[in-house]
């Protein structure tokens, strides 16, 4: 069987540099092409510039047309808000299975790209988040709020982080309205003294972000009811947690003949 050929997008970022280590060591049934980073230095060898000998010799794109002469089966995209849609769309243009792992795509964006791949007949996946114990606890949230609708959503992350709220809170909050049954939380005559504090209104649901030093990504769903409450919190602290999900995200994407929004569509 053919290894499956795969290119790191972003891969100077520390999810990147970790994607492309996790894709040497995995060399048994993936091969790392290359790697795609704009900024990147143009006389430089993938390996070079991410401090990975077994990456040396490998190219490192700054222009993206140029990332087609690898032959990737797989794009494994960790860049920018600003980028990954375009990112995404020359991917499915040329036949090549996005894995997603960049937040910041509008819904309308998505549905675009949703279009583009059906048309394409391109597999692809965008995952909000790759940790195992954050798709669970998604689901485990989506479940509970049929019988809990008051609820917010308390994200936690490193403050490097440009996006807020995260897309896994947003993923979270999209799960949750499938099951919840519509209303505003809080007082009526609620009235914030200081604009902002009550968070993020997302279909009467409230979403907090935290940026602090120190933190990798963690999420907490709070919910609420007479007498009692719920609570499902997820944690991950070393990004070496995402990297069983960008396996298995790799491995499995090519079953998919449209664009999915979630790892578990492959679990």
């Amino acid at each position: 069987m053919a290894k499956i050929r795969v290119i790191v997008a972003g891969f100077k970022g520390r999810m990147g540099k970790t994607t492309c280590e996790t894709i040497l060591a995995h060399n048994k049934t993936f091969e790392l092409v290359g790697g795609y980073d704009p900024h990147g230095a143009t006389d430089k060898d993938l390996g070079t510039q991410i401090e990975v000998s077994a990456a040396q010799h490998l190219p490192a794109f700054t222009e993206i047309e140029e990332t087609v002469t690898a032959k990737p089966d797989v794009w494994v995209d960790f860049t920018t808000p600003d980028a990954v849609y375009g990112n995404t769309k020359f991917c499915l243009q040329h036949q090549i299975m996005p894995v997603i792992g960049t937040t910041g795509l509008t819904n309308d964006q998505i549905t675009e790209l949703q279009a583009l791949a059906k048309k394409q007949q391109v597999g692809g996946l965008i995952v909000p988040n790759f940790a195992l114990s954050a798709v669970l606890m998604m689901k485990f949230a989506q479940e509970a709020a049929q019988y809990f609708p008051d609820v917010e959503i308390i994200e936690l992350h490193h403050d490097h982080k440009k996006d807020a709220p995260s897309g896994t809170a947003l993923r979270t909050a999209e799960l949750i309205a499938q099951n919840r049954r519509p209303k505003r939380q809080g007082a009526p005559d609620e009235k914030e003294t200081l604009p902002g504090v009550r968070g993020g209104d997302y279909q009467g649901m409230r979403i907090h972000s935290v940026r602090l030093p120190g933190l990798i990504a963690h999420q907490q769903v709070q919910f609420g009811s007479v007498g009692e409450g719920l609570t499902i919190r997820q944690d991950s602290y070393d990004r070496a947690s995402f990297m069983t999900g960008v396996v298995l995200a790799i491995e499995k994407v090519h079953e998919l003949n449209d664009l999915k929004v979630g790892l578990e569509n492959v679990l």
